[in-house]
């Protein structure tokens, strides 16, 4: 459990706190290195009218050299704006900031979750990062070999996808036919939900397979013809019916939540990482585990919580909205009490204002899991809070993060016929938290007989009905916090203190009032 000092800060830490940024290690400005990091002569092409450059903070340093780059390519009817501080997550489209200037595109540059928008149209610049190829592929392929792999998935960090098709190249060369080596290039272009569904039917979700050495569209718009991975080596098939246990990812990158991503959702697959700054490899399909058991700790805690709180964490992720009105749908089914909260980026300090919620739960981005063993109340994702509310939880391994996906298995649960509704609601629950048993609060549930009272010493919050009696609200979670809590606020004291005397207050300004005296 977190300390009280975590939780409240003094006003004065706002402004004398020092924030410390690590910036990325980028070329200089004004060489040509830096015009091909940042893909200049490229991105100059696409822009149109109104474009906004999103930079993280890691690489705020170079949104000014860049922008100027680009208006010098630009016609002067062309305007470009820059966006920092997002609102939420830097791996995000910040949807919201971008709509405030009327963007037609969104320029996002760094690292990126590559969640698809539902609003903007997006260019992704990842950035040209180094990579010792020739040092890289020897490392795995001898690997590999040590093993009886039949199937090699390859994945990278976003920074060396303009190097992706080389390494599986040389990788596939290496490890002969025996081996099959699948890797799918990742996006640089994304429609939005709505543009995606009116596009070409003839390809599959929206996404148009093309060859890596197709020559570039010319048209601005062609080009956002690829929303999702484009497969490359024809090998799109071969993932889903390879065996688990003779497949191994290989990851090619430093530790980043994109490869806690990949953990998470890996289902008991091999795993090892490769990391370029030291050559070494790792394994890491042992932490799976690791993290699921934390995991499952945070439903146990979910499953003792009557009162959830909706902590939203994106507002330009597709589908967040349905998955927001389905757990509003699914906690009151279950007669949980819920509230919908948007605070922007969290801390501990923000959540523990709201000490009434007893379990939160996080929608955000497919990268946006948060470690919640700093916080006051556990933070759990919308497919725990899934497992979380079933009478008897079980668990395969399998995890899912994804907004449609979980959208979807929600739809086919409820085809299927379900003894939920059997079950005694009054029948306790075992906390393996505790260890004792609970009864669990039911709020939405209508009582027998309407509890009024006339009794006027009564503190609850609480309405009159039309003979003017007292009506206790029954599903006011809020309510009933405030009346257990030692501190209420102040006491109103009516009629019990005599009326003071009116007085002459100060006029003036804060620089100096009329009873001020100098000297």
């Amino acid at each position: 459990m977190a300390t009280v000092s975590a939780f409240s800060t003094s006003g004065e830490d706002a402004i004398s706190r020092t924030v410390q940024i690590q910036t990325s290690e980028t070329p200089s400005p004004g060489s040509a290195e830096f015009e091909d990091y940042y893909e200049i002569a490229e991105i100059a092409k696409q822009i149109e009218s109104w474009d906004s450059l999103q930079f993280p903070d890691e690489l705020l340093h170079d949104s000014v050299p860049v922008h100027h780059l680009l208006k010098a390519r630009l016609s002067k009817s062309r305007d470009l704006y820059i966006l920092a501080d997002t609102s939420y997550g830097s791996c995000c489209v910040d949807e919201v900031a971008a709509s405030h200037i009327d963007a037609d595109v969104a320029v996002h540059y760094g690292h990126s979750c590559l969640s698809q928008t539902s609003r903007l149209p997006v260019i992704y610049v990842f950035g040209r990062k180094s990579l010792d190829v020739d040092l890289c592929v020897p490392k795995i392929s001898d690997y590999v070999k040590t093993g009886d792999w039949t199937q090699i998935n390859l994945k990278h960090e976003v920074g060396f996808n303009h190097l992706g098709d080389d390494v599986c190249t040389k990788l596939r060369h290496a490890l002969g036919t025996s081996i099959q080596v699948v890797y799918n290039r990742l996006p640089t272009r994304s429609r939005p939900r709505a543009q995606e569904n009116s596009s070409d039917p003839d390809s599959k979700n929206g996404t148009v397979a093309a060859s890596p050495n197709s020559p570039a569209s010319e048209d601005p718009v062609d080009s956002f013809l690829t929303p999702t991975a484009t497969q490359v080596h024809d090998s799109s098939s071969a993932d889903a019916h390879a065996e688990p246990a003779s497949t191994l990812t290989v990851w090619i990158g430093d530790e980043s939540p994109t490869l806690t991503k990949l953990l998470m959702t890996s289902e008991g697959r091999n795993i090892v990482s490769y990391a370029p700054r030291s050559g070494s490899i790792q394994i890491q399909s042992h932490l799976t585990n690791k993290m699921l058991m934390r995991r499952y700790a945070l439903v146990q805690q979910a499953r003792d919580a009557d009162v959830f709180g909706i902590l939203v964490g994106t507002l330009g992720v597709a589908s967040y909205l349905p998955l927001l009105s389905h757990l509003r749908t699914t906690l009151k089914m279950a007669h949980k009490k819920s509230y919908t909260v948007s605070v922007g980026k969290i801390n501990p300090s923000k959540l523990a204002n709201f000490m009434e919620i007893e379990c939160w739960i996080w929608v955000s981005c497919s990268e946006g899991m948060v470690d919640s063993k700093e916080f006051l109340r556990p933070i759990i994702s919308p497919y725990e809070l899934e497992l979380a509310l079933q009478p008897e939880p079980s668990w395969t391994g399998k995890y899912i993060l994804d907004f449609d996906e979980l959208l979807a298995k929600a739809t086919l649960d409820d085809q299927e016929p379900s003894d939920k509704d059997k079950r005694d609601r009054d029948e306790p629950n075992f906390s393996l938290v505790t260890g004792k048993y609970r009864q669990a609060k039911r709020y939405g549930v209508e009582p027998k007989e309407p509890r009024v009272t006339d009794d006027a010493n009564s503190t609850d919050l609480v309405p009159r009905n039309q003979d003017n009696a007292v009506a206790k609200l029954q599903d006011n979670a809020a309510a009933h916090f405030l009346q257990a809590r030692s501190y209420q606020g102040l006491e109103p004291r009516v009629g019990l203190d005599e009326p003071s005397i009116l007085e002459q207050g100060r006029s003036g300004i804060a620089k100096g009032y009329s009873d001020d005296h100098s000297g």
